[in-house]
Order: C-alpha cells, then sequence, then structure tokens
C-alpha cells in the first residue's frame, strides 16, 4: 500500500494519537516503557501511579531491594527481569550520565536492560524525538497492510523509516500502536471500521 495512503487513513482514524503510558520525566518514561513489555499500557499506568509516588528517580530504584520492586511490579508480568534491567539502567544512568537519562540512542541503547524498541519510545515520548519504534502491533499493520514483508522489527523499523519522512516517525508509530491494538487486533481485525479495508490486501470485507 502506498505510504501516503497510509498516513492520511491512520490522520483520519488516529489523528491525536499519543503514548498511553504515563509519566512525567524522562526516567519515568523509561521505567514505564520497561515494564510495558508484553504488557498492557492499562496494567503498567496502574502500577506505576502508585510506584512513581515514593520512587521515581534512578537514585530511587538503585538503593531499592529488588525483592520490594519486584513485589511491586509483579502484575506487570516477567517481573524479575524487568526488575533486574530496572536497577542496571538505574545504576547506569547514575555511574555514567550523572543521574539523568541521556537523549540519544546510542547512550541509551548502551544501559543495561534497554533496546532498541524502549531507547526508541524514550526518544520519542520523552524528548519528542523523530524515531520509530517497532512493537508488535506496529510489525503486524506494517505486514498486513503491505508495507514490509518481514518479521524482524529491525529490519521493519529500517524499511519503514526508508518510506516515511523522518518528521513524521514519532506520530507514525503512536498512530500504527493504537490501530493495531483497537481496529487491527491481532486475532479479530475490525475491518468493517477500518479506512484501509478497500486497499489492504489482507482485509476480510469484501472489495
Amino acid at each position: 500500500m502506498d505510504s501516503n495512503v497510509v498516513m492520511n487513513g491512520l490522520d483520519v482514524m488516529y489523528q491525536d494519537a499519543e503514548c498511553e503510558l504515563k509519566s512525567n520525566t524522562p526516567f519515568e518514561t523509561l521505567v514505564a516503557v520497561i515494564l510495558s513489555a508484553q504488557c498492557t499500557d492499562k496494567r503498567v499506568n496502574m502500577v506505576t501511579q502508585e510506584l512513581f509516588k515514593t520512587h521515581n528517580k534512578p537514585e530511587d530504584f538503585a538503593s531499592m531491594p529488588i525483592e520490594e520492586l519486584e513485589q511491586r511490579i509483579h502484575s506487570c508480568g516477567f517481573y524479575h527481569n524487568k526488575a533486574k534491567s530496572i536497577k542496571s539502567a538505574s545504576r547506569d544512568i547514575i555511574d555514567r550520565f550523572g543521574g539523568e537519562v541521556p537523549s540519544n540512542f546510542d547512550d541509551l541503547t548502551s544501559l543495561a536492560g534497554v533496546g532498541r524498541k524502549t531507547a526508541n519510545v524514550v526518544l520519542a515520548v520523552a524528548f519528542h524525538g523523530d524515531a520509530l519504534a517497532v512493537d508488535t502491533h506496529v510489525l503486524r499493520v506494517s505486514n498486513r497492510l503491505g508495507l514490509v514483508k518481514t518479521e524482524n522489527p529491525n529490519v521493519c523499523e529500517d524499511n519503514l523509516k526508508l518510506l516515511f519522512p523522518k518528521e513524521k516517525w514519532s506520530k507514525l508509530h503512536y498512530q500504527m500502536v493504537l490501530f493495531g491494538r483497537y481496529t487491527c487486533k491481532a486475532i479479530k481485525p475490525e475491518c468493517e471500521n477500518c479506512v484501509f479495508n478497500r486497499e489492504c490486501p489482507n482485509s476480510r470485507d469484501l472489495r
């Protein structure tokens, strides 16, 4: 499908799209994104609403017993790995970046427990940079719309960046996430409610 058609259609459906994770600082954004792996934003927001009342700085998490952190984030799933990543990233931020979350991709991905997707979301949300994070939603809808043919998130990211203007990357990420979450769902896509149902190569609607 033509990239301009995709941008125009997403603007019709999700003109005011933005990240659904709630955070007030770059560090809170980083923690929320780490917690969001294979977990709903709604659940993460419920957990961080209480967590950030007492712990919202790298120093707070670096000194927090890992058992306590695991207990407080337990409902987000994969809490052992997520607690380890949060504590490791917190120590890196303190030791290497003066307690401030770095604002460039290479430094972000150098933090323990921070991969491409997490770094891209932090860049887009916390620093309003041009970044295109590829999660399961973005990967799925990119393939369904015929924009890419790959199951590799990194390849998908590179291909999408070639198709769309840089200044559109961050907004496009938000839009595609919401599109995949609420319209082009994994199990039962709502093709009848989709503006792409006549152009999409995978539409279930009669053309």
